[in-house]
């Protein structure tokens, strides 16, 4: 819940002339409020346009305060986060609820962008594994093998979200190496062409040693995002 129309406009005035260019590929997230204005934005750049959050429901009707895919496809959105730590600690998302989204996005031509990890607690009792399997298998589990092209996963370990903390370069390689293990299993064939994000402080600092591991595809970064300086350079990694 960051930004104005004023430092939106700085922001992006800052960031888009510092990657311009770049091989990788660069997606914005704003709030739902601000999309319309960032996607006026970015619409001369290579730049994708993504949403926090969509509804379950497909079909419009009576759900006060819910927004659509398509409503967000309309928007210009190509992606949007599912199931992200927040969304799930904070407005009781369940897995099963995350199943459901994954699938309205799908249905509506958006790229999901899957969010799965552990607590801190879970992270202690040695469950990383096990939090990570049922995330991921209960995500998946309507998704077939030609969709699971189109989706993103984001590893985010809990402990690690604005709390300075970052998970070692190998610990994070250890659940990307699991995740890419899991996707092999439910999307045959397919596995090594779905991108696998990290999402845990990723900085500046840390950005090019967590990209060099063999199984994190790039990085799904929050409060580093919002200073143009630090986010270019993590897309420069």
């Amino acid at each position: 819940m960051n930004g104005s129309r004023q430092a939106n406009a700085g922001l992006l005035a800052d960031l888009l002339p510092q990657i311009e260019g770049l091989a990788a590929d660069v997606a914005v997230i704003p709030p739902a409020v601000y999309l319309q204005q960032v996607q006026e934005l970015i619409a001369d750049s290579a730049v994708a346009l993504g949403a926090q959050n969509l509804a379950l429901s497909t079909a419009p009707g009576a759900f006060t305060g819910e927004v659509s895919g398509d409503m967000l496809k309309d928007a210009g959105c190509s992606l949007v986060l599912i199931g992200h730590s927040e969304r799930r600690a904070l407005f009781g998302e369940t897995d099963e609820l995350v199943a459901g989204k994954v699938q309205a996005a799908l249905s509506t031509d958006l790229t999901p962008v899957i969010c799965v990890g552990e607590s801190e607690a879970e992270q202690t009792a040695g469950k990383t594994t096990a939090v990570i399997e049922r995330q991921v298998r209960a995500a998946l589990k309507d998704v077939t093998a030609a969709q699971a092209e189109k989706i993103v996963v984001a590893y985010e370990p809990v402990w690690a979200i604005g709390t300075g903390k970052t998970a070692t370069p190998e610990q994070a390689q250890a659940v990307h190496a699991q995740i890419r293990g899991l996707l092999a299993e439910l999307a045959p064939g397919r596995a090594d062409g779905i991108r696998i994000l990290y999402g845990g402080s990723v900085n500046a600092g840390n950005a090019a040693e967590l990209f060099a591991q063999p199984d994190i595809d790039g990085g799904l970064v929050g409060g580093a995002s919002l200073k143009a300086q630090d986010f270019a350079e993590i897309c420069k990694a």
